[in-house]
């Protein structure tokens, strides 16, 4: 395995793996719309501009390619009848790995998904998913799938309004927070280490918090300025979900975080990958 295409390579947590890949000696090449913001972001990788649309700019990113890695999301303005990346543009994707003999597909997915169905909770954005790990699973390429806990990057650049980190609810299990670039580190070995097996991953950081808990913790350790919290009740968020679609995606995605029975299960993936070693302080201090 030495050519490895990545499609969502600028995104928050798609920039550290593309940069891991890059570091651990693979020949990166990334399909990206800003081909500007690409150059400045990848010194090194290999840049094609095109739109995961378009099935022509696709076979051109994946042709001469042995592997692939996605790092695709729904965002969270879009409504359930538009295009997806992870659904449409996944597709074709696929279509295209399997014609050209693509020797592995890695999929970012997410640990807290596996909520879906559980307490009557049925979210579109689950659904999509779901079957995207199935698609990918059926599609008779070997594959690693990534289900990682929630990132340490979520405080700082998701859940912050301003000198807030926003929580909403209340967490009923602990999270266990990881930092991008360790689960970057763990992505790039896999590609390294993985013949022709697949392997489904749990990732999952050293420390375990609850949401408000980690915000506490993340506001102790920050330096630049003083943060607060600013805590909402679930059913405002889910009133101003009904005007607002980011709103919708934030009340949903919370609820799952609030409610999902989450347990280590990483430890298979710290033998084989790695462990994580950036706690929650030092990636507070480093921000």
């Amino acid at each position: 395995m030495k050519k490895i295409v990545v499609f969502g390579s600028t995104g928050l947590l798609g920039k550290p793996v593309t940069k891991a890949l890059i570091d651990a000696g693979f020949e990166v090449t990334v399909m990206v719309r800003d081909s500007t913001l690409a150059q400045k972001l990848f010194l090194k990788a290999h840049i094609i501009q095109g739109d995961l649309k378009n099935e022509a700019d696709i076979e051109k990113a994946i042709k001469g390619q042995d592997g692939i890695f996605l790092s695709l999301s729904v965002i969270q303005t879009e409504k359930e009848n538009e295009f997806h990346t992870e659904q449409q543009g996944l597709d074709t994707i696929i279509k295209v790995a399997k014609a050209q003999n693509i020797k592995r597909i890695a999929y970012l997915s997410s640990l807290v998904h596996l909520y879906q169905g559980m307490n009557g909770f049925d979210w579109w954005i689950f659904r999509i998913k779901q079957e995207a790990v199935r698609k990918i699973k059926e599609s008779g390429i070997p594959y690693t799938i990534f289900y990682p806990s929630t990132f340490m990057e979520s405080i700082a650049y998701q859940s912050r309004q301003g000198n807030m980190i926003a929580i909403g609810g209340k967490s009923e299990y602990p999270l266990y927070y990881i930092a991008a670039e360790d689960y970057a580190r763990q992505v790039a070995n896999s590609f390294k280490i993985l013949k022709e097996e697949s392997r489904d991953y749990v990732i999952q950081g050293p420390e375990a918090f609850t949401q408000e808990e980690a915000a506490k913790y993340f506001i102790k350790h920050y330096k630049k300025e003083k943060l607060y919290t600013m805590w909402a009740p679930m059913f405002m968020m889910k009133i101003m979900g009904f005007f607002i679609q980011k709103f919708d995606y934030g009340y949903h995605i919370v609820e799952a975080l609030n409610k999902y029975p989450e347990k280590f299960e990483a430890a298979q993936t710290w033998e084989e990958l790695g462990k994580p070693t950036i706690s929650l302080k030092e990636f507070a201090e480093s921000i």
